[in-house]
């Protein structure tokens, strides 16, 4: 099987540069090791930055998001029993849409298929070959049949665990880790919305997020220890737990309904570099982890998308390697910018083992300046929006 781009993955990286390649004339095969049911079913955040929303929309696939997203022009930031608004479009001119990761992937699946593109899922036993040549390989099982891909180039869009990343040897690759000594504990409801945009809160007993997922469906989060079990938190301690983080004087209440998922996330930053191996070119959650407190995981993997399809349809076009020699740094620079961003909001907002009195005004102090300054508002507004 010849192709010109073989895209290992399709997550929202792969996926989307598969159809931005593809409104250039440039063929690509993507295949995945879990079903289509799997990947269109997995719910995840989805906050997405007025860039991503503008490139969806650019490129054919938005229409659906901008029919049922939320379109939210601030956020909250709640502590000491009081919220305080950001208001993310008088400060920037741009704004946010609230539209889940499993409904992207939903569009862009169906917009690869109904142009006729290749995503072959289910593969089983990826492994990539000859990456310094001009011809690598991505050989694997399907359908139980060995296949092999023959490319100009290999984008590895498979997220952390994949197998893109470990396929550069050890000696090329530079890691950047840090494991924050907390998770999230995460649940969808059936209820109505409890406010109009995003809380982000800050409570003694630590952090909590209140977001939603549509009319009907809140996506609501508390931070909790990352090795304790799902078992130990039935409904009622859940809701015990959520409304003393999220208690304020103002008037506001929590809407309670029917848990139908939960689920506790481990809460780490990570950065490879650099972001390319001879014809291997990461991108997304393979290259980069950001803790979900800046909302920036899914808008990063679209924006190395963006650097990387210009970078290709320039070689395409003009035989020009300057920009695909350029895509690591071009791409890192946006990542560091988003991985401090991302580490800011979290220490900020999170309660720490070793934390003091002291640490604890510290973290209050820098939430009234936010409020109280414009300049700080704007550079949290500026980094939030993208």
């Amino acid at each position: 099987m010849k192709t010109q781009v073989a895209i290992v993955g399709a997550g929202p990286a792969g996926l989307l540069l598969s159809h931005l390649l593809h409104l250039e004339g440039i063929a690509s095969v993507v295949i995945e090791s879990r079903s289509r049911e799997e990947i269109e079913a997995t719910i995840r955040a989805g906050v997405l930055e007025q860039g991503t929303v503008d490139l969806l929309a650019q490129s054919g696939v938005g229409e659906r998001m901008k029919r049922e997203g939320f379109v939210h022009e601030g956020i909250y930031l709640r502590f000491g029993g009081r919220s305080h608004r950001i208001a993310l479009s008088e400060l920037t001119g741009r704004a946010i849409t609230v539209y889940a990761q499993h409904e992207v992937i939903k569009d862009l699946v169906a917009a690869r298929l109904a142009a006729g593109g290749q995503i072959l899922f289910g593969v089983k036993d990826a492994a990539l070959f000859d990456l310094d040549s001009s011809s690598p390989k991505t050989r694997f099982h399907h359908n139980g049949k060995v296949e092999e891909i023959h490319s100009d180039f290999v984008a590895g869009c498979d997220g952390f665990h994949g197998i893109s990343r470990p396929s550069i040897p050890s000696r090329h690759r530079h890691e950047f880790t840090r494991s924050y000594p907390f998770g999230w504990f995460g649940i969808l409801v059936e209820a109505p919305p409890s406010t109009d945009e995003l809380i982000y809160a800050h409570h003694e007993r630590g952090f909590a997020l209140v977001s939603t997922r549509s009319p009907q469906i809140q996506r609501l989060y508390f931070q909790c220890d990352p090795q304790d079990e799902v078992k130990n938190w039935p409904d009622a301690r859940i809701w015990e737990e959520l409304h003393t983080r999220l208690a304020t004087g103002e008037g506001w209440t929590l809407a309670e309904g029917r848990i139908f998922q939960k689920g506790i996330i481990a809460m780490r930053s990570f950065v490879v570099e650099p972001m390319r191996h001879g014809r291997l070119f990461l991108a997304g959650d393979a290259a980069h982890i950001v803790p979900p407190t800046g909302a920036k995981g899914l808008n990063l993997a679209v924006n190395d998308v963006r650097v990387l399809s210009q970078a290709l349809v320039s070689h395409y076009r003009t035989q020009n390697e300057e920009l695909l020699n350029m895509y690591s740094a071009t791409a890192l620079k946006r990542v560091w910018r988003a991985e401090h961003f991302s580490w800011w909001m979290t220490s900020m907002l999170h309660r720490f083992h070793d934390d003091t009195p002291f640490q604890h005004r510290i973290q209050l102090a820098e939430l009234d300046y936010i409020v109280t300054s414009k300049a700080k508002a704007i550079t949290l507004a500026e980094n939030y929006v993208g």
